[in-house]
């Protein structure tokens, strides 16, 4: 079946009858929501309104590309390539898979970018050999090898004297961090239309070793261990459990297939931040910037924390930088923003905290919080701040220290 391509961009919406998209997506699509607790889109009689989360999702020949887009006003080309250069930039995806000639498409698969990570990182272990490890499997043998389980010997073996049935250890290929790695294979393979990448799978499946097929669960997934032996293993693990747990098989009574594979802007905006902040600092170690990321502070009890998303220093002054990944209606931030920012004050002792937004430079100036205690000296003033995300259709190479200079 020929793979539909169609595009939309965060906050908009897909109507049924829209672009190819039919009654049968819209159910698959609820289904999926309705799965992640409905975190993906608002779900409308007719259709669906996306939120935050941008990305692919794939189901019955129809592949669905949504968009990051910071403002409904800003024009769709503009955003279209921001979501594969911040993977990029957060190392989400390795630079050679995600290169120019890939940035440079109209339509984005980001299922097949990744999917070609994923084989090129199978590839390499193949190449340098597969760790093999010691399993205990129970069956008949020839020769007493390993521990006789003599009821099972007396049930399967009454006639076949000259078999043993025994617990014995085998040293091969077939462990659970393969049989993770070759379901993972095995999605790429229902999934991949490309004909360059689907021969690519097929030929990574056959020098793949044959293994026990599973269909791992969420707990499966996280007892497996990488260790010093296994530690070229990690980035294709990685990848097999972003595979594995956006797959969705039979999501609608078991007639068709999903995988979605979905980012959260916040989230992606607050580290791409954080990484460039961390990169200017290590580049320019002569201002003595020391950045960190997610800084816990116990609010009320040990179960009531409180994390910025930023917190910088330099000599003895502390700066809060909270990010936002929208537009400030009339370049105003909201109560609730407000409130948050001055909690963060107050906790980390400090009279500058900055609400960041993507957008055209934009600096509100600091603008105090009345002092409403005679013991304060300093007021806490908060700053509204927008940097310019990019430059020529690209990620602007001057954010960090755009940002630097607005705080």
């Amino acid at each position: 079946m020929k793979l539909k391509s169609i595009n939309v961009f965060e906050h908009g919406r897909l109507l049924i009858g829209e672009q190819g998209f039919k009654q049968n997506h819209w159910d698959a699509f609820v289904k999926l929501n309705t799965v992640h607790n409905n975190e993906y889109f608002d779900v409308l009689h007719n259709g669906l309104r996306f939120k935050q989360y941008v990305g692919v999702i794939q189901v019955d020949g129809l592949l669905v590309n949504i968009h990051p887009k910071a403002d409904k006003d800003d024009s769709n080309d503009k955003w279209k390539d921001v979501l594969l250069q911040m993977l990029k930039a957060c190392g989400k995806i390795k630079a050679e898979t995600a290169g120019n000639a890939n940035l440079k498409k109209q339509h984005i698969n980001l299922l097949e970018v990744y999917f070609e990570y994923f084989l090129k990182e199978l590839d390499q272990l193949i190449h340098s050999g597969l760790v093999k490890k010691y399993r205990k499997e129970t069956s008949n043998v020839k020769a007493l090898k390993g521990k006789l389980d003599f009821a099972g010997n007396i049930r399967q073996n009454l006639i076949h004297k000259e078999r043993f049935y025994t617990t014995h250890q085998i040293y091969d290929a077939n462990h659970k961090l393969h049989q993770v790695l070759s379901h993972a294979l095995e999605i790429v393979g229902q999934f991949t239309r490309a004909i360059r990448l689907n021969d690519k799978c097929k030929r990574t499946q056959l020098a793949f070793p044959e293994v026990d097929s599973i269909k791992p669960s969420l707990q499966l997934l996280e007892s497996i261990k990488i260790n010093r032996m296994t530690a070229p293993y990690e980035r294709a693990l990685e990848l097999a459990k972003l595979i594995i747990l956006n797959y969705s098989p039979d999501i609608n009574h078991g007639q068709q297939k999903m995988i979605a594979l979905l980012f959260d802007m916040n989230l992606l905006w607050e580290e791409y931040v954080l990484k460039s902040l961390k990169k200017y600092s290590i580049n320019h170690p002569e201002e003595d910037w020391y950045i960190t990321g997610q800084e816990p502070k116990t609010f009320y009890s040990s179960q009531r924390r409180i994390r910025p998303d930023i917190v910088l220093r330099k000599g003895g002054n502390t700066i809060i930088i909270d990010t936002k990944w929208k537009r400030p209606t009339n370049k105003v931030a909201s109560i609730e923003d407000l409130r948050q920012m001055y909690v963060y004050a107050r906790f980390w002792n400090t009279n500058k905290v900055v609400l960041l937004y993507p957008g055209d430079h934009f600096d509100s100036g600091y603008k105090p919080y009345p002092n409403q205690n005679d013991h304060e000296v300093e007021f806490h003033q908060c700053k509204i701040a927008m940097v310019n995300v990019l430059s020529n259709s690209r990620l602007s190479e001057k954010l960090a220290e755009d940002i630097i200079e607005l705080i």
